[in-house]
């Protein structure tokens, strides 16, 4: 096993004992940094939002790690979200309606929920190995620009996290956000960020 290889593996291990405990995590996804916390735990996702200072009432994104667990997530996947997922080039964020088995507060009013089927090897590892979704929002204070790199992110968010992720030279190669589309049952959708 190489030694970034090894490396990886001691970050992802270290991540999941935060996740499991409830804890908050601040790490490389396909995007930019981000937030992250057991998706299915309500007292972990609350810290999320204390740390973003954000309102609840304002929905989170979820990441999976493979497109095969939205069935125990999304009651009725609408057709067109596999063509969506499949044929994307760019990191694709997919409201669904009908979202179940995750946190209420990731959950907006009208049933649906963000969820993003990540291709950053560093997150798949981590969701196939933690066996739950994991949150992924901008690590910034709410209403202060997302950051492009680690170096971007504020001292607030840096000293609010239990665990930071340390892969020296890994990270967002994207430096920003994935685009979101909102489809509905019947298979219609709109552009929320593009």
């Amino acid at each position: 096993m190489s030694r970034g290889k090894e490396k990886i593996n001691s970050e992802i291990e270290k991540c999941i004992e935060v996740l499991k405990q409830g804890g908050t995590i601040l790490y490389p996804t396909d995007t930019i940094w981000g937030l992250g916390c057991d998706a299915t735990n309500d007292e972990a996702v609350k810290k999320i939002f204390e740390i973003k200072q954000r309102e609840t009432s304002k929905s989170l994104i979820t990441l999976l790690d493979n497109e095969t667990k939205l069935g125990k997530y999304v009651k009725n996947v609408p057709v067109a979200a596999w063509d969506l997922i499949e044929f994307s080039t760019k990191p694709l964020t997919i409201v669904y309606p009908g979202v179940v088995n995750l946190s209420k507060l990731v959950i907006a009013e009208d049933g649906t929920a963000a969820i993003r089927i990540t291709r950053d090897e560093f997150c798949k590892q981590l969701i196939y190995k933690f066996q739950k979704p994991v949150v992924s929002t901008s690590a910034n204070i709410s209403g202060d620009p997302s950051p492009q790199g680690f170096h971007d992110i504020s001292d607030n968010v840096l000293n609010a996290v239990d665990y930071i992720v340390n892969l020296p030279g890994e990270g967002s190669a994207a430096g920003k956000p994935s685009t979101i589309v909102k489809l509905g049952i019947d298979g219609t959708f709109e552009f929320i960020r593009k």
